[in-house]
């Protein structure tokens, strides 16, 4: 096989992004699926606080504060106003033995965190390479995407336990043989500091062990899904790969390795500059799609089973144009098709405006929030870039995480609403923030209740899916075209970014 088949797949396969990239936007979501455990238990705590009137003493003590808390930059100020003023109000709030109720409740929060973590990796992950492994063959990516989390999620729960234990042997026992190699040795030549660099010298040891571990498991998820076989299989498939074609392998180790530094690299830069958001999407729908059909082309093309799909008859930019077209034609047809979700997201985002307004209200004269100063070194190329990246990142992760039963959607429709409820009574100047968001807010508001609808939908089709009213196929059209009304959503935000950064800041100004 030669590499260049295998470029070729990749490319090939990415001309049609709507196939394969809704199961990495489903990835990027997994955030917004593990949020809403926290999220829960923050609402237990509140409520059990309520209940005792703990709140009730807590916000009488908020009311003797008679002046407002610093700014960060006086650091001195600022921690004598919480010693003196904030702490005695947290005291009536919590007492020693609800402290460690909450130490008991935050641990279980954590470890149910890590492990709705840990099982969602594996069931997107293998759709992902699921749907990967369908495109470079010529079929349909979702729906095998679809098939591929029931069938392969247990096999790669499998392969990350057990490379995380490797690694625990391996370290461990390369510790235990270092420090009696070192102690030994020392001991026997009067030397102590001859056995520590002894233990030293088996630092590249552990290294090259990892590297390996890593290699191999690296691979071994393809040939589950490739070759449908279980977890030691995969592994001696993928060690097999790897010996007999080399050169391929070593192809893919280098293009990830570099091409992650790279990412990495650029992402850090911009981060220092307030525009990494945009990339770091970028890395998630588009890099890591790209290696994973890039190590998946490579183990099917040496199978002998590569068939990529043919290229579009457009160009790029004809491609570009008619998906955008199409992008904002599918979600006019979803708003007018969907007039009772999207009052629910409505209603869902008012619901969490309203309470963020009540509960800041305690708060009001002590924090202070203004969105003056929020704009002070405010530069409109890299605050446009930034919004758009932020904005679009919160609508795809909003309406992809709504697959799990539509819970995440409405989390994140509440919880943004709560968020400006509350910055919004905590302004110092309302004013000046409602000048500020009217005109990008007629823009982005919008997209967003549109991006809670999209996740109610995909949550009630699945839970079809579930029944059995619905079947794989359609229910990959339901991802599929979630796709495009995303796409419609990323129109309207990248239209709301640009006044956000270039308008929004100054044209009110003259006039309050």
């Amino acid at each position: 096989m030669r590499l260049s088949d295998a470029t070729n797949a990749v490319h090939r396969v990415l001309r049609r992004p709507s196939d394969l990239l809704p199961f990495y936007i489903l990835g990027a979501a997994a955030g917004a699926v593990v949020r809403v455990i926290p999220i829960a238990a923050l609402l237990v705590v509140y409520l059990a606080l309520e209940i005792s009137g703990r709140l009730d003493a807590f916000r009488a003590e908020l009311a003797e504060i008679d002046r407002p808390a610093p700014g960060l930059e006086s650091e001195e100020e600022l921690a004598t106003w919480l010693t003196e003023e904030l702490v005695p109000a947290l005291e009536a709030l919590f007492s020693p033995e609800i402290g460690g109720v909450l130490l008991l409740l935050f641990a279980a929060t954590m470890l149910a965190m890590f492990a709705a973590g840990v099982v969602l990796t594996a069931l997107l992950s293998a759709g992902q390479l699921a749907a990967c492994a369908a495109r470079v063959r010529g079929a349909r990516g979702l729906t095998a995407g679809v098939a591929g989390v029931r069938r392969y999620w247990p096999t790669f729960l499998a392969l990350y336990l057990l490379e995380v234990v490797l690694w625990l042997v391996v370290t461990l026992g390369l510790l235990v043989v270092a420090a009696l190699g070192a102690a030994v040795f020392g001991l026997a030549t009067g030397l102590p500091e001859i056995g520590v660099l002894l233990a030293l010298a088996a630092v590249p040891v552990w290294l090259l062990a990892v590297i390996a571990i890593r290699a191999v498991f690296a691979l071994a998820p393809v040939a589950v899904v490739v070759d449908d076989v279980g977890a030691f299989p995969s592994l001696k498939r993928a060690a097999a790969f790897i010996r007999h074609n080399p050169v391929l392998a070593a192809f893919y180790y280098v293009i990830s390795v570099g091409a992650l530094l790279a990412f990495g690299t650029l992402i850090s830069i911009l981060s220092l500059f307030g525009a990494g958001t945009a990339l770091s999407l970028a890395s998630t729908i588009v890099l890591l799609p790209v290696l994973d059909l890039l190590k998946t082309a490579l183990y099917t093309g040496a199978r002998g089973r590569l068939a990529p799909p043919p290229l579009p008859e457009a160009g790029l930019w004809g491609q570009f144009r008619a998906g955008t077209r199409r992008g904002w034609d599918e979600m006019v047809r979803f708003v007018r098709a969907t007039p009772g979700i999207h009052a629910l997201s409505i209603g869902t985002l008012a619901v969490g405006l309203a309470m963020g307004w009540v509960g800041a209200a305690p708060f009001a004269g002590i924090v202070e929030t203004s969105i003056a100063g929020r704009l002070e070194g405010h530069l409109p190329p890299r605050a446009a870039l930034e919004f758009f990246g932020n904005n679009w990142t919160v609508a795809l992760t909003t309406a992809y995480s709504g697959v799990a039963f539509a819970v995440p959607a409405l989390v994140s429709l509440w919880f943004n609403g709560v968020a400006i409820g509350a910055i919004a009574r905590l302004e110092v100047e309302l004013l000046e923030l409602i000048a500020f968001v009217v005109p990008h807010g007629i823009f982005e508001i919008p997209a967003i209740i549109v991006a809670g609808a999209v996740g109610i939908h995909l949550g009630v089709r699945w839970w079809g899916a579930l029944r059995g009213r619905l079947d794989r196929p359609a229910f990959a059209d339901s991802l599929e075209r979630a796709f495009w009304v995303l796409i419609g959503v990323g129109i309207l935000l990248a239209v709301a970014a640009f006044i956000e950064g270039f308008i929004s800041p100054y044209y009110w100004r003259p006039f309050l």
